[in-house]
């Protein structure tokens, strides 16, 4: 790997006896701690992460403060927060290293509304921060718009999780591609499994991996999404995530700038060279 390569979506879990889970949960996970992921990240050479808050924590940051402080600068976050969080609190999110704002609008995680997203840039505009927008082909095409009259930048999780079988030129996926003309877009390259339906190797995400990699390289992100919550079938090696995204794509340049320069410019992390 690259140095400072960047693993720029996973998630911990607990633990639970130190951090519990929010009673309003729609799944309880198994721990899964940033000791736990810091030795992944470790074992494939990634020096950076960024941490997502799950729903299975709610609005309570504590677990991910605590693994921001103790990554040394090496890791951000993104968050949940309700719409009525003070900018005082915003502030004090970023000063820790919270650099976005989760929406979730797939099915079993839904909850949010355009209203709730929109209404969020605006406080979050001042900060520097990005939406993250967890969605699904049914839901993609419609947020579209409203994501690109925000006036903030967003990240689009997950390849924006279109269906597999409609194929790369789907209309979802299509539009997805179509964001490597807006400035404010960017889209992250993780959750291939998931697009498969679980299946190693994932052949059915390879190519809208390769399309990506080919139509908006200086725009994406790759994550592993550890510990792979509410996947189907098998739990992902990671290991083997982070192969098939070197095998897909195969430019040294290209691998150098989504794992590396990409999250440097988006999550602000401190520039080792400077």
């Amino acid at each position: 790997m690259p140095a400072q390569a960047c693993d720029s979506h996973c998630h911990i879990f607990g633990p639970a006896s130190q951090f519990p889970f929010a009673p309003e949960r729609s799944y309880t996970p198994e721990d899964a701690g940033f000791d736990m992921l810091h030795a992944m990240h470790q074992r494939l050479g990634l020096e950076r992460g960024v941490i997502v808050q799950p729903n299975c924590h709610g609005y309570d940051m504590s677990a991910v403060v605590d693994a921001l402080r103790r990554g040394q600068g090496q890791y951000r976050a993104v968050a949940l927060l309700p719409d009525n969080v003070s900018q005082s609190e915003i502030a004090r999110l970023d000063g820790e290293g919270v650099r976005g704002v989760r929406f979730n609008f797939v099915a079993h995680l839904a909850g949010a509304t355009p209203d709730n997203m929109l209404s969020m840039a605006e406080r979050i505009a001042t900060f520097g921060w990005h939406l993250c927008i967890h969605t699904d082909g049914s839901s993609l095409l419609a947020l579209l718009p409203k994501l690109q009259g925000s006036g903030v930048p967003f990240i689009i999780d997950h390849m924006g999780r279109v269906d597999a079988d409609e194929g790369v030129h789907s209309a979802s996926f299509q539009a997805l591609l179509s964001l490597r003309d807006d400035p404010l877009a960017w889209v992250k390259i993780s959750g291939v499994d998931r697009l498969a339906g679980g299946h190693s190797p994932y052949d059915k995400g390879h190519g809208f991996v390769r399309a990506l990699v080919e139509h908006m390289p200086d725009r994406l992100l790759w994550g592993t999404d550890w510990p792979h919550p509410n996947v189907a079938g098998p739990v992902p090696d990671d290991q083997e995530l982070l192969n098939l995204f070197c095998a897909l794509c195969p430019d040294a340049a290209l691998r150098e700038r989504i794992l590396v320069h990409n999250p440097q410019q988006l999550y602000r992390f401190k520039d080792a060279n400077s």
